[in-house]
């Protein structure tokens, strides 16, 4: 524990001097922790300083302190345990930004439980797949949500936020429990304390292991990039049940002892973040490329009174968006980067120069090496980190999946899959994914899931899904597909898929374009999906549309 304290004042001390905090920093090495447990309950410890300050879509405001937080996660945390929640037992989490999400994320962790996020946008179908593979075996949702478990059968526990049903246990009689929570046993750090699934290159989802010592401390690295210090007020765009979140609105603020604000609205609204910001004492906004794009849209108006660091993650900034932040509010746009399976790794913090496009540097605790297609460095290649001592906060691995682990963790290297290069100053510039992985927003889309659901029509032979460039989302999912005999193409049927589509995918997966077309392939017989994407990425230039294509804002009958 001591060691975590130390490396903690250790950034705070040297936030605007990046060479010193990287000269001096080492990750602690723990063998017992529980951050919960071990670190936020002695800070939070008399602590009337705002934790969480949430701000609903009629503009109520509900605060709550660190001392608060402490004090009501222990009492859910003695409930769950009285519910039958053990160590080690999976917990399935669908809640929006609401007060229960921090109270059931910090007693889950006192209990030594493991945590399966997920987001509202999941279909039945897909927490179908998170049951099984993610072993679960309680769940905690809102009650907007509930109807989605009617389909999955099991003896499993059922706890609602909200409007109570039968077979639901209400979460509001945690206010019945006692207060003082007794852990029983050690946590170990390396016991699990976090399951995310996350788009790969397979028709299924990643799951991503994290344990108690690798989210919590490695996001001191997260910190030192948003160069959060205590009495900060933070403000993360980002929705619950991705790993961003936990960054952002999590680990990162509170391991400053920083307050999180946030939105807890059915849609998002840049002229409600604007309005929020400006009345608010918020310091601090991280929001993806996507929604800095619609705030400047909206028109950022005047800087907010307070706002004083502004960064960007989840997909490339392109230097134009920071031009045009720095011209309306004379703020400098830092851009971070990292991953689910790890913390962030390289970013631009406080006092660092920036050049237009750079990404950053590496963060203190992470080695970054560029290697080529034969596995040697380079100025240009795939973003890597060493796996010698001292190691950065890696993931425990991809869960049920070693072949997967072993191509992660190869040539000594732990591999990102994303590409990038190095100037001479040691700048890092993203370049693209290695694999067809693509951003929609602040989403990871793989193209193998969304075309797994297109070849259950009958009538798809076979399909390619792709991104095509959109201003606002970065990239939505196009599909071309190859019909099987006895099936027009043409507008009707284009439409049909589309809302197949729909009916089994998230919201942010689904396809909202269809082109008839044969699939062009290597002579091995691969599907050449990088010929597709540079075809959209041509037409998107010169604004063509070509007789077969057919977009969801069509007509049946256009």
């Amino acid at each position: 524990m001591r060691g975590f304290l130390d490396a903690r004042r250790w950034l705070l001390d040297h936030r605007t001097d990046l060479a010193t905090a990287c000269a001096g920093f080492c990750w602690p090495r723990l063998e017992h922790f529980n951050w919960a447990l071990d670190y936020f309950d002695p800070m939070a410890r008399d602590n009337a300083a705002v934790a969480l300050w949430i701000v609903d879509a009629a503009g109520q405001d509900e605060q709550v302190s660190f001392a608060e937080l402490a004090r009501r996660s222990s009492q859910v945390a003695m409930w769950l345990r009285a519910q039958g929640i053990q160590r080690g037992d999976r917990v399935l989490l669908m809640l929006g930004n609401e007060r229960a999400l921090w109270e059931s994320m910090l007693a889950l962790m006192k209990l030594g439980a493991v945590i399966v996020p997920a987001t509202a946008q999941l279909t039945p179908q897909d927490l179908a797949d998170r049951f099984s593979r993610g072993e679960v075996r309680h769940v905690i949702c809102t009650a907007g949500q509930r109807d989605k478990f009617d389909a999955i059968a099991g003896d499993y526990t059922r706890i609602v936020v909200g409007h109570a049903a039968p077979g639901w246990r209400p979460f509001d009689e945690a206010s019945t429990a006692p207060a003082e929570f007794v852990p029983l046993g050690q946590t170990q750090a390396s016991d699990p304390l976090l399951l995310y699934f996350t788009s790969g290159t397979t028709s299924q989802p990643k799951l991503v292991a994290h344990s108690h010592e690798s989210y919590p401390v490695g996001h001191l690295s997260t910190m030192y990039w948003l160069g959060l210090r205590p009495g900060d007020l933070h403000l993360n765009i980002s929705s619950p049940g991705w790993a961003k979140h936990a960054w952002s609105t999590f680990f990162a603020p509170w391991n400053a002892g920083a307050g999180v604000l946030v939105l807890n609205h059915p849609r998002f609204s840049a002229e409600a973040v604007l309005e929020v910001l400006r009345s608010r004492p918020v310091s601090s906004l991280c929001a993806p490329p996507t929604v800095w794009r619609m705030l400047l849209r909206t028109g950022l108006g005047t800087r907010p009174p307070a706002l004083a660091d502004v960064m960007s993650a989840g997909e490339p900034l392109h230097p134009e968006l920071m031009t045009s932040v720095q011209t309306a509010w004379g703020l400098c746009l830092r851009d971070g980067y990292g991953q689910t399976e790890t913390t962030c790794q390289i970013g631009n913090p406080p006092g660092r120069p920036i050049q237009p496009g750079c990404m950053g540097w590496p963060l203190p605790g992470y080695r970054v090496e560029l290697l080529d297609s034969n596995d040697q460095p380079a100025q240009e290649g795939e973003i890597s980190l060493p796996l010698d001592a001292p190691l950065p906060p890696l993931m425990l691995g991809y869960a049920h999946e070693p072949e997967r682990n072993g191509q992660a963790m190869r040539a000594g290297h732990y591999r990102t899959g994303d590409l990038a290069r190095r100037d001479a100053d040691g700048g890092f510039y993203y370049l693209s994914r290695a694999d067809d992985v693509f951003k929609s927003s602040d989403y990871r889309i793989s193209p193998p899931e969304l075309e797994a659901v297109l070849l259950q029509h009958p009538a798809v032979a076979e399909v390619a899904v792709v991104p095509y460039p959109d201003d606002t989302r970065l990239a939505y999912p196009k599909a071309y597909v190859s019909l099987n005999p006895g099936w027009e193409a043409g507008a009707l049927l284009a439409q049909e898929l589309m809302a197949f589509g729909r009916e089994r995918l998230a919201p942010f997966k689904r396809v909202r374009r269809v082109e008839f077309a044969p699939l062009p392939r290597t002579i091995s017989g691969k599907v050449q999906r990088g010929l597709l994407r540079a075809r959209e990425l041509g037409r998107a230039a010169c604004g063509e549309r070509v007789a077969g294509e057919f977009r969801e804002e069509d007509t049946a009958a256009g």
